[in-house]
């Protein structure tokens, strides 16, 4: 039942937008609903090309619109219009391909959407009769629900140029446009602020996969045993040897050379031995005490991942155990909150993402 209404509200939500749509319109919005766009892929270097052939050869609209439409499911529909914002067709394109994966229960749930579509026809909430509509579902339920096309209808009225990217990738366009921008002018160093479950590890990880950039991590540089006294943690931020962090990865970053990275590990109280990082064109930092006073400095760009107590929380409770989870609440996340507060670290990153 929650499903049906949600699809129940995107439906409506669609209508409001585009009230002279087709059948093969509805049709194709459940598709990529519970599809995507895994039809439509072919390499990612074509993927990308095409997008620069039709964002310069003016087909899509420049007139203001919303940039991103919700499908029904995990996935939105992207304007090519985003490109004004910064946003660059080879990540657009990357995005797109990412996106296209397989979805093993496509089919079952088109089937569920499709019981709510008709719905809808029998109610006349369509710009066309319930008879038409029934018409084409019998056609395309024959073929096998194969992708369609938007109609003449739509396309001259809505000029629909988008692409269809998971939703995973939605929350963080504005930074992948600003990173597009910036990267244009040289090479980028770029902090990923916030609190504990807030996403910093997930979003690093997806700039790799979508940049191919170095991806430090704070979790690396722990203090050392000796460094361990009751003055250091007295500190603001001060559980992070973020001595070591400037020598020996900020400072060369900046002057453009190696990094010999040596990560702290936990399990044997020691620093690893070093591993040589060449600089790339986007170099990520994430973790918790990034933008330390002593750090920010030397950041190109910086993105707070701004979490409420109630989804940390209960992220938090998924992925640790009780005791585990216990530590991050009485220990962890109240330090960071003193961080954060002392220093001010929201109010001074240069975008704030809300994470929900």
């Amino acid at each position: 039942m929650m499903h049906n209404e949600k699809t129940h509200r995107a439906l409506l939500a669609h209508i409001q937008v585009h009230p002279r749509m087709r059948p093969q319109d509805v049709f194709k919005f459940l598709y990529q609903s519970s599809f995507g766009c895994e039809h439509m892929v072919s390499s990612p270097s074509g993927a990308v090309e095409y997008i620069r052939r039709e964002y310069e050869g003016g087909l899509c609209a420049k007139e203001k619109k919303e940039l991103v439409e919700p499908l029904d499911g995990e996935y939105s529909r992207v304007d090519l219009a985003y490109l004004e914002q910064g946003l660059g067709a080879e990540t657009l394109g990357k995005l797109f391909c990412a996106s296209a994966k397989k979805e093993p229960g496509g089919i079952d749930a088109l089937k569920e959407k499709i019981e709510v579509a008709s719905a809808f026809a029998c109610k006349n909430l369509f710009g066309f009769s319930a008879e038409e509509f029934e018409r084409d579902l019998e056609t395309w339920r024959d073929g096998g629900f194969p992708p369609v096309h938007h109609s003449d209808t739509f396309r001259e009225l809505y000029h629909p140029s988008y692409r269809v990217i998971s939703n995973k990738y939605v929350p963080f366009l504005p930074l992948f446009a600003k990173i597009d921008t910036l990267m244009e002018k040289g090479r980028v160093i770029l902090a990923i602020e916030g609190g504990s479950a807030s996403g910093k590890s997930t979003l690093g990880q997806i700039l790799s996969e979508i940049y191919d950039c170095n991806l430090f991590h704070m979790d690396d540089f722990f203090l050392r045993p000796e460094q361990r006294t009751a003055e250091r943690y007295g500190e603001i931020g001060g559980n992070i040897d973020r001595e070591r962090f400037l020598c020996e990865v900020l400072i060369p970053l900046k002057e453009g050379k190696a990094v010999n990275y040596r990560r702290f590990d936990c399990s044997t109280m020691e620093i690893a031995p070093p591993e040589r990082v060449e600089p790339k064109k986007l170099n990520v930092i994430e973790g918790a005490y990034s933008m330390h006073p002593e750090l920010a400095e030397y950041y190109d760009f910086s993105v707070f991942l701004d979490i409420s107590e109630e989804l940390q929380r209960a992220r938090i409770q998924k992925r640790n155990s009780p005791a585990m989870a216990q530590r991050f609440f009485d220990e962890w996340i109240p330090l960071e909150k003193i961080y954060f507060s002392g220093f001010d670290i929201k109010d001074s990153c240069d975008l704030v993402l809300h994470i929900e």
